[in-house]
């Protein structure tokens, strides 16, 4: 199967076998054949405990107890997840790995080399072996209903492909891989007393568990209540996974609750529920230097890096369908960041190439739970296009040197990605990251920390009785276009 294969190609509903997965289909040409770092390898196989005494050694003010109970959480919704961060730094030295924002379907399995070599399905086998399967036959997850296997995407298909073939692999079954874009008529799928049903070689099947990965406003297309069990379920989408509003607000109430222990979510300083016309207010506040974002977008889409005016302009030019933004704090070089209430951050950036050149980079981890707790699956970084300058000339291209997102939009659904700006956890590209050990650890508490506190806005939302708290939600996110999104498949908000 090529890894290029347009869409238009694929059948919009494949059977797969078990026994079908193929290697050389669901990775990255550059990451077949790559050898793990001995560090990442290292990382990936430290224990819970050795994790513990580690962090607290260096951080001696850090509740033991508290980090330990992080470690070993039982997620309820939000079972799988990618967090992004920033390796930055102030002028004193003091570095942060920082939470961007985490995913509910997140990209990385083609991009991680093989932790162990005679283990050909890699992280793809652990993630449906110690938190798919478990999901689904678990009491508490939902009804049991007679049905298949399935695997709904709308983005990503080498990914979702393998996903597809090792649940084959895991449950001896048969699995129905199922295309389900958005803006199309999907007549072959569709939602019915909370049954996921699929029409399929002249008839319609019941679909008892699928694994999701739909990207582009997942929550116009599958109920937030349903039947047929889905990892990760929509309101995970909602609660943060795909929500950045209500992220940020989740990652808020959470610091505040784990306040004594010494840990917290690193954020950068972030203004939600912004109109339009007050972008231009918080932006001065800011310094001029701004991440503006549309909050249910994602892969590098809606996101907008202001530096001057002209950026900003450009911004404001822009049509919008959705009326509420989020304004964060930029981290970029030290000249050019913004003054937050925490004082100004910056890129730490990778090590200079052989011009002298320094790239903003950012660190994709990719967590799941199980039932030992969260643990780590893979990791990958991404570079930006352009070096960082430490002086903006006029006219600068801040996305260039601050983007780092690989997808490429061909068409309403249609992707492409820029792998030249992949960087591996192999022996050739971690070595140009900077990161050590403890910044790998670093990453993966904040990992933690943040997708807790997405599970937990997720437990605020759903009732005792399983229903979605309507009020809550709007008073939380109260934009029009979401909510008339979410009312195309869900009963009215």
């Amino acid at each position: 199967m090529n890894l290029h294969t347009n869409y238009s190609e694929i059948e919009m509903i494949q059977t797969i076998s078990p026994n079908s997965f193929e290697s050389e289909n669901h990775w990255y040409p550059k990451a077949l054949n790559a050898t793990i770092h001995p560090m990442i390898a290292f990382f990936l196989n430290l224990d819970k405990q050795r994790i513990i005494n580690r962090y607290c050694h260096l951080h001696p003010k850090v509740s033991r107890s508290f980090l330990e109970e992080i470690l070993s959480y039982k997620c309820r919704y939000f079972l799988w997840c990618g967090a992004d961060l920033i390796n930055s730094t102030s002028a004193q030295g003091n570095r942060k790995m920082v939470v961007i924002e985490n995913n509910s379907c997140p990209s990385g399995q083609k991009s991680m080399p093989l932790l162990d070599d005679n283990k050909e399905q890699g992280s793809y086998r652990l993630l449906v072996e110690n938190t798919f399967k478990p999901y689904i036959n678990s009491r508490s997850s939902g009804n049991k209903i007679e049905g298949k296997l399935a695997v709904i995407y709308d983005k990503n298909f080498v990914e979702t492909s393998g996903y597809a073939s090792v649940i084959a692999d895991v449950f001896n079954e048969e699995v129905l891989l199922i295309e389900y874009f958005n803006n199309q008529t999907n007549e072959h799928i569709k939602f019915e007393n909370g049954i996921l049903k699929v029409f399929h070689q002249n008839e319609w099947h019941d679909i008892r568990a699928c694994f999701k990965y739909v990207t582009q406003q997942p929550w116009n297309r599958v109920p937030i209540k349903t039947k047929t069990k889905i990892l990760n379920p929509i309101v995970a989408c909602l609660a943060g996974g795909r929500n950045k509003m209500v992220a940020a607000k989740a990652y808020d109430l959470f610091n505040a609750e784990i306040a004594e222990s010494g840990l917290a979510i690193n954020m950068p300083q972030t203004i939600w529920d912004v109109s339009k016309a007050e972008i231009p207010l918080w932006v001065k506040k800011m310094g001029g230097q701004a991440v503006i974002k549309i909050p249910y977008s994602n892969a590098g889409q809606g996101v907008f890096t202001v530096v001057n005016q002209q950026e900003l302009d450009a911004f404001m030019q822009q049509e919008f369908s959705y009326q509420r933004f989020i304004v964060q704090s930029l981290i970029g070089n030290y000249s050019w960041s913004s003054t937050s209430e925490k004082g100004k951050f910056y890129h730490v950036g990778t090590i200079p190439n052989l011009k002298g050149n320094t790239f903003v980079s950012d660190l994709r981890v990719m967590a799941s739970a199980t039932k030992e707790g969260i643990k780590p699956l893979c990791v990958y970084a991404r570079r930006a296009e352009k070096p960082l300058s430490e002086q903006l000339e006029n006219g600068a291209d801040s996305w260039a040197m601050l983007g780092t997102n690989l997808s490429v939009k061909k068409g309403s659904n249609e992707w492409g990605s820029d792998t030249n700006r992949l960087m591996l956890m192999d022996r050739r590209d971690f070595n140009k990251l900077g990161l050590g050990l403890d910044d790998l650890i670093e990453a993966f508490i904040q990992t933690v920390l943040s997708m807790i506190a997405i599970d937990k806005m997720c437990q605020n939302l759903i009732g005792k009785n399983g229903n979605f708290k309507k009020r809550l939600f709007k008073s939380l996110n109260n934009d029009a276009t979401l909510i008339r999104e979410i009312n195309q498949a869900n009963i009215s908000l």
